[in-house]
């Protein structure tokens, strides 16, 4: 006698949830580009030391000239003519490598690890990604960079009150100075990055901005007088100096022209990395 076993009926698989469509838009990169930003320890320690910079070299220029003008010692050339606004931006040109070089960590950092071609899978059009990197890093440096000219020039004004160097916020062309400079920084990293997507190496981008911020101007110095006279203000760090500098002459350029000459050294960088990161494989 046979048996036949009862056939099983297959209960149909429950359908899956359908996975939501994501939409690369704006918004959304960048906030991928705060999150990778701040998740790297070196954005922490470089941030903090261009602060420390910008802060500490400005405080020490202040108590440096007090301690000669109450002692009655010389002064250097670059404490004869100095005030509370010079004396708390002395900082700027050391916290400018700092940003800077951050800049380039920023954007060549992903090229070194390989991470650049995850972001460029995630956001096929990658001009969303350069955009985002410069806007997203420039805001935090222009934060950083205007309050610490703010907190040190408030600090420096209490040290030098009472001497021939005090000068308050109320005076003609402080705010103007001190704005001018928290830009000046937040351009400097923008550059910074911008360097760093156009040559995809950290040495490389970082050779390059010192260049441009620091040789390059002291090379011309070996130039004829009448061509340092012609080319000199048009260079990035004479350009970006012009914007917060207090006093002007006619060697140097006004706070304006010398916002859009250093506006045209970061749009071009900006351009030139742009190119690159179209044309080009990661």
């Amino acid at each position: 006698m046979t048996t036949t076993a009862p056939s099983q009926t297959a209960t149909p698989a429950e359908p899956r949830p359908a996975r939501p469509a994501y939409k690369v838009t704006p918004a959304r990169v960048l906030r991928s580009e705060w999150a990778k930003l701040w998740s790297l320890r070196s954005t922490w320690i470089t941030l903090g030391l261009a602060l420390l910079f910008l802060v500490a070299f400005g405080l020490i220029a202040a108590f440096q000239f007090k301690s000669r003008l109450t002692s009655g010692r010389p002064m250097d050339r670059d404490f004869s003519d100095a005030n509370a606004l010079s004396l708390s931006l002395f900082g700027t040109n050391f916290a400018q490598l700092a940003l800077g070089v951050l800049g380039v960590l920023v954007a060549a950092g992903e090229y070194s690890t390989g991470m650049i071609r995850s972001t460029l899978a995630a956001v096929p059009r990658r001009l969303p990604v350069l955009w985002s990197k410069a806007t997203v890093y420039g805001l935090i440096a222009l934060v950083l960079g205007t309050v610490g000219v703010f907190v040190v020039f408030l600090a420096d004004s209490g040290i030098l009150s009472g001497t021939r160097a005090a000068m308050g916020l109320s005076d003609a062309g402080v705010v103007r100075s001190l704005l001018g400079a928290g830009f000046y920084l937040a351009l400097v990293g923008v550059i910074g990055v911008a360097l760093g997507a156009l040559l995809r190496s950290v040495a490389g981008g970082i050779a390059v901005l010192v260049a441009a911020l620091m040789l390059i101007p002291g090379l011309t110095s070996l130039l004829p007088s009448s061509w340092q006279d012609h080319i000199g203000p048009y260079l990035p760090s004479h350009a970006g100096q012009a914007m917060f500098a207090l006093q002007h002459d006619a060697t140097t350029l006004s706070p304006t022209a010398g916002l859009l000459v250093f506006l045209g050294w970061t749009a071009l960088a900006l351009a030139g990395a742009a190119v690159r990161l179209v044309r080009s494989d990661a």
